[in-house]
């Protein structure tokens, strides 16, 4: 309805095959490799059968980071039901109910697809031994050889894993902290995105993820070298509020929101912004 293209994870809910066949336009698939290259192959096989218009891999968790928020919550898999949990969600029926009966309830993409892998329980023990922090660029070669589609980055902090991720020969890449969930002491996206962009130049497409909350942020990255921004956590807000229509609403208040702004610096098209708009002292 938007144009946006939605990437599905690997450790998604609902597997590819049914997100593929619930839409009109097959998504995106974002990629972890992990140690069992046989089973990462089959993954890129199922993400090229359904139609997946990009492969974007994911560079930045070959180990797990030390997540305060998830530690304080008490995050773990397989998930464990805790006092606050119940508390939240009878505090919130409308939402509690449907989703104690849906039978989506584990991770579609692996569960089924691994041998021995066949609840979360097992999938846990699986997950934990299958992160590989030998991942280098010889790895990122193989999984370039394995797609023959549009091939994205996502990772990407200094200019010299850009200058090397452009002669692997890429259709875009994506400045990321991750969030800031890896290594919360790593600088914001914003601050490397202009380095990486003058490194680059032409040769590939930059687009930037995190911190993305409205439409300024949007402007401001294109005005510091991006060429396109990821979404997350503005359209998840909407999503958890009120489903398929809280996601409309998200992408129109950021479209509304980066309308004002160009019209308020200036700007009459999307592709003009640029580094003119920034206030810098």
């Amino acid at each position: 309805r938007f144009g946006v293209p939605f990437t599905l994870s690997t450790m998604s809910i609902c597997s590819l095959e049914t997100v593929a066949a619930a839409v009109s336009t097959p998504p995106w698939f974002q990629l972890y490799v992990m140690r069992d290259r046989d089973y990462i192959r089959r993954l890129i096989g199922r993400a090229r059968d359904v139609g997946c218009g990009a492969l974007m891999l994911t560079l930045d968790l070959s180990i797990m980071g030390q997540r305060h928020k998830d530690i304080r919550n008490g995050l773990s898999t397989p998930p464990r039901m805790t006092l606050r949990n119940l508390l939240e969600m009878a505090a919130k029926p409308r939402w509690s109910l449907p989703m104690l009966g849906t039978r989506n309830r584990t991770f579609g993409n692996v569960v089924g697809h691994v041998p021995g892998v066949e609840s979360l329980r097992t999938l846990g023990a699986w997950s934990s031994e299958q992160l590989d922090p030998s991942l280098d660029w010889d790895d990122v070669k193989w999984v370039r050889d394995q797609w023959p589609g549009r091939f994205i980055l996502k990772g990407i902090m200094d200019p010299v894993d850009a200058e090397k991720a452009v002669d692997i020969g890429i259709d875009a890449m994506v400045v990321s902290n991750h969030g800031g969930r890896q290594l919360d002491g790593a600088p914001s996206s914003i601050a490397v995105l202009p380095h990486i962009a003058q490194a680059v130049g032409r040769r590939t497409e930059v687009w930037m993820d995190g911190g993305i909350r409205g439409g300024q942020d949007i402007f401001r990255a294109l005005a510091s070298g991006a060429s396109a921004t990821l979404v997350g956590r503005a359209f998840l807000y909407g999503l958890g509020a009120a489903g398929e229509a809280g996601v409309t609403r998200s992408l129109e208040i950021l479209q509304r929101e980066l309308d004002l702004t160009m019209a308020f610096c200036g700007f009459t098209d999307v592709n003009s912004i640029d580094g003119s708009a920034l206030w810098r002292e």
